[in-house]
C-alpha cells in the first residue's frame, strides 16, 4: 500500500511542476509583450530601424505570398465551381471567392506563411545574438536589448503582415478571377457584381484585416519570446526556431476560430 501512496505523491508533484513550468512560460510571454508595447515610442523615435525591419520582414516576404496566394485562388475558384456547379449558383463564385479569402484564408494563410518564413528568421537573429552574448553587451552598454533589438521588430511585423494579408487576398482573388472567366467561362459581370453587392467592408474587409494584426501580434510575439529565451547553443537556437513555427500554428489557428466565432457569426 506505501509504495502505491509514493506513486500516487511522485504523479501529483510531477503534474504540479508541469503546471507549473507552464505558468512560468505564460507569465514571461506576457511580460515581454507588456515590456516591447510599452517601447512603442521607442520603435517611433528610431523610425529608421523599424523601416528597416519593414524592408527585411515585409518586401522579403511579398514573392511566397503574392505566389501562394495566387495559386490559393486558382484551387478555390476550381473546387468552387464544381460544388456550386451542382445547384445552378456558379455565378455567385466570385462572391464565394472573396469571402473565403477575405475572412479566412487570406489572414490565416498569410500569417502562417509569415510565421514560416519571417517568424524563424526573427527568432535565429536574435538566438544567434544571443549566443554571440550581443545581447549582453547592449545591457553593459546601458542600452536596453528590449528597446532597442525587440521593438523595432515587433512594430515592423505588426504594420506589414496586415499588408500582406491585404496582397494576399487581392492576388488571390485574381487567381480566381483568372480561373472562373477566363478558363471556365463564368460571366465577367456576374462574378464581380456578386462580389461587390455580397460583400461588405465593414464587416468583411475591416475585419478580416483585424484579425490579421491580432495573428501578426502573436506570430511576432512567439518568434521574439523564443528568440529571446532560447538556450545560446546551437541546439538551443535550431529548438526554438522549431518551436516558433510549431507554437505560432497553433495560437493562429486556435485564434482564429475564436475571432471568427466574435466577428462573423452573429
Amino acid at each position: 500500500m506505501l509504495p502505491l501512496f509514493h506513486k500516487l505523491i511522485y504523479c501529483f508533484a510531477s503534474i504540479g511542476a508541469s503546471v507549473r513550468k507552464r505558468m512560468s512560460y505564460i507569465g514571461k510571454f506576457i511580460r515581454l509583450l507588456i515590456l516591447v508595447i510599452f517601447q512603442f515610442p521607442y520603435a517611433v523615435r528610431k523610425i529608421s530601424l523599424t523601416l528597416k525591419q519593414i524592408h527585411i520582414l515585409g518586401n522579403y516576404s511579398v514573392v511566397i505570398i503574392s505566389v501562394s496566394g495566387f495559386f490559393v485562388g486558382l484551387v478555390l475558384a476550381l473546387q468552387g465551381y464544381y460544388v456550386l456547379n451542382r445547384y445552378g449558383s456558379e455565378q455567385i463564385l466570385g462572391l464565394m471567392v472573396g469571402l473565403s479569402l477575405l475572412r479566412e484564408l487570406g489572414p490565416v494563410v498569410s500569417a502562417l506563411l509569415y510565421s514560416g518564413r519571417a517568424g524563424t528568421a526573427l527568432t535565429a537573429e536574435i538566438g544567434l545574438m544571443k549566443q554571440g552574448e550581443q545581447l549582453t553587451a547592449l545591457e553593459i552598454m546601458a542600452i536596453n536589448p528590449i528597446a532597442y533589438i525587440l521593438a523595432p521588430r515587433f512594430w515592423a511585423g505588426v504594420f506589414t503582415l496586415p499588408i500582406l494579408a491585404a496582397l494576399f487576398s487581392a492576388v488571390g482573388i485574381l487567381g480566381g478571377y483568372v480561373v472562373a472567366v477566363l478558363l471556365i467561362g463564368v460571366d465577367a459581370g456576374a462574378f464581380w457584381s456578386h462580389m461587390q453587392a455580397g460583400i461588405s467592408f465593414e464587416k468583411d474587409v475591416l475585419n478580416g484585416l483585424l484579425k490579421a494584426l491580432i495573428f501578426a501580434v502573436i506570430a511576432n510575439m512567439v518568434a521574439l519570446y523564443q528568440g529571446y529565451y532560447a538556450k545560446p547553443t546551437p541546439e538551443g537556437v535550431s529548438k526554438a526556431t522549431t518551436s516558433t513555427v510549431v507554437w505560432s500554428s497553433l495560437l493562429i489557428l486556435g485564434f482564429d476560430f475564436l475571432l471568427t466565432a466574435i466577428l462573423f457569426v452573429n
